[in-house]
C-alpha cells in the first residue's frame, strides 16, 4: 500500500503554498520525494497522512478528572465534554482562546496519570485539510513531526542556515528553539547525547555545538512521524470512535489487498474460497441428485401398486387417495371413521368419560361434555398421537381429527 506522507506549511492552503511530501510503499522506505503545489501533489497513493511541524504545536500535560474517558469517548456528547475539560485545565497556559484552538490527546490516554495533551490552532489545521479533500486527497490521519519520549533525549536541527530551528524531545515534552549561539549556550547539550541535523544546517550545527552530528533526511524524519501511535484527528475532526474503526479497517484491508509482502496470503486465501467453493457446488449436486433418486423411488411405488395411474403429480397425496378408495370398496373401516375414531377415544380416555353429544365428519370428530382436567387431556393427547391422531378443545369440545401421518 502506498502512502503519502505531506507536511504542512505555515503558509495558507491557496495555489502558491509548497507542500514536502514523501511517498512510501511499506512504510519503511522512501519512494518519491519532493515539494510540490497541492494541485501537483501525487494522486496515487491509497492512504494520505498529515505531519504538523513541531514549531505549530504545543505540548501540555494534565491531569484528568476521574470518570473523563469513557468507553463513548468521542460519540453522544463525550467529545464535547472532555473537550470543555481540557479547555478548563489548560486555559491559563494557552496563549490564545481555547475556542480558537484544537486538542489531542495522547493515545491510550488514562485518568489514573498525566495525560500530554497536544495543541495547535484549529482554523489553520481545518483549512489545510479541507484544501486537500478539496483536492482529491482524503486524509486518514494526523501525525506530529516530533512527540515526547520517555526513552530517549534527542536535538534535532532542521530548516535552512537563515531560518533554523532545534527541536529538542523527552519525557519532559517537545520543546523548539531557533538556532543561535546564544540558544545552543543556554541550552549546554551533553556531550555524549545524541545531535542529528538536516544536510542544509549540518555545517551549522557541527560550527555552533563544536562536535559532529549525524545526518538525517527530513524524508527518514516523516517516515518515523508516520510510525508514531499518535493520532491528532480527534474532537470536531472524527465523528465516532465507529468511523475510526471503519477508517483503521479500510487502511488494514488495503495493505491486505496491495501490500506485496501479503502476496502469499492473498493466494492462499483465493485457492480456500475456490476449494470451498468446489465443495460446496460437489455437496449440492450431491443432495440434489439424492433428492431425485427418493423422489423417482416414490414414483415408482405409486405406479408399481396402481398401475392405473399415469400421471404422478404430488405422489404421497395420490397414494393416500387410492389407499382411501380401496378401504371405501372393501368396506374396510379406516382411521378416518367413526368406529375407528370412537374404539381409539375410548381406548384411551378415562373410563368415567361419557360424552353428552358428538358430530362427525369424516376425520374430525367432535365430542361434547367431556370435563377433562388438564393433566387428563395430556395423556389422551400423548396416547392418541401415535396412533396419527391430534387433540385439542374448540368452544367447550373436544375435537379429535386424524393427523396426517395415519
Amino acid at each position: 500500500m502506498t502512502t503519502l506522507i505531506i507536511t504542512l506549511t505555515q503558509a495558507p492552503p491557496d495555489t502558491t503554498a509548497l507542500y514536502d511530501y514523501v511517498l512510501t510503499p511499506e512504510g519503511s522506505t522512501v519512494q518519491a520525494q519532493s515539494r510540490a503545489p497541492l494541485a501537483l501533489l501525487p494522486m496515487t497513493s491509497e492512504e494520505v497522512i498529515v505531519v504538523i511541524p513541531a514549531c505549530y504545536l504545543s505540548w501540555h500535560q494534565v491531569q484528568l478528572p476521574p470518570g473523563t474517558l469513557g468507553k463513548r469517548l468521542f460519540q453522544e456528547g463525550g467529545a464535547a465534554r472532555l473537550r470543555a475539560v481540557l479547555a478548563g485545565l489548560l486555559e491559563d497556559r494557552l496563549l490564545d482562546d481555547t475556542e480558537h484552538l484544537h486538542f489531542a490527546l495522547a493515545p491510550q490516554a488514562r485518568t489514573e496519570a498525566p495525560v500530554w495533551v497536544a495543541v495547535c490552532e484549529r482554523s489553520w489545521l481545518h483549512a489545510h485539510l479541507q484544501a486537500l479533500e478539496q483536492a482529491g486527497l482524503r486524509v486518514s490521519h494526523i501525525k506530529p513531526e516530533f512527540e515526547p519520549d520517555a526513552t530517549d533525549e534527542t536535538l534535532s536541527i532542521t530548516g535552512e542556515p537563515d531560518a533554523a530551528h532545534m527541536t529538542f524531545t523527552n519525557r519532559g515534552g517537545v520543546a523548539v528553539w531557533p538556532v543561535s549561539a546564544a540558544s545552543v549556550a543556554l541550552l549546554s547539550w551533553p556531550e555524549d547525547h545524541r545531535i542529528v541535523a538536516e544536510p542544509a544546517v549540518v555545517a551549522l550545527a557541527e560550527h555552533l555545538f563544536k562536535r559532529t552530528v549525524t545526518l538525517q533526511q527530513s524524508a527518514q524524519r516523516s517516515l518515523q512521524a508516520l510510525q508514531s501511535p499518535w493520532d491528532l484527528a480527534q474532537f470536531e475532526l472524527v465523528n465516532s470512535s465507529r468511523a475510526r474503526t471503519w477508517k483503521r479497517c479500510c487502511t488494514e484491508f488495503n495493505s491486505f489487498w496491495r501490500a506485496p509482502r501479503w502476496r502469499a496470503a492473498r493466494l492462499a486465501l483465493l485457492a480456500l474460497l475456490v476449494v470451498n467453493l468446489v465443495g460446496l457446488q460437489a455437496w449440492a449436486w450431491q443432495e440434489k441428485a439424492l433428492l431425485l433418486a427418493q423422489r423417482t423411488a416414490i414414483r415408482e411405488v405409486l405406479t408399481n401398486t396402481f398401475p392405473h395411474v399415469r400421471v404422478v403429480i404430488d405422489a404421497p397425496i395420490q397414494m393416500a387417495r387410492e389407499v382411501a378408495a380401496l378401504h371405501q370398496a372393501s368396506g374396510v373401516a379406516t382411521g378416518r371413521d367413526l368406529e375407528a375414531m370412537m374404539n381409539a377415544l375410548m381406548a384411551a380416555a378415562p373410563a368415567t368419560t361419557v360424552p353428552e353429544a358428538l358430530n362427525f365428519t369424516v376425520g374430525e370428530l367432535r365430542l361434547k361434555g367431556l370435563a377433562l382436567k388438564p393433566e387428563e387431556l395430556s395423556q389422551l393427547a400423548f396416547k392418541l398421537t401415535p396412533q396419527g391422531y391430534t387433540v385439542s378443545v374448540e368452544d367447550d369440545q373436544l375435537v379429535m381429527r386424524q393427523g396426517a401421518g395415519s
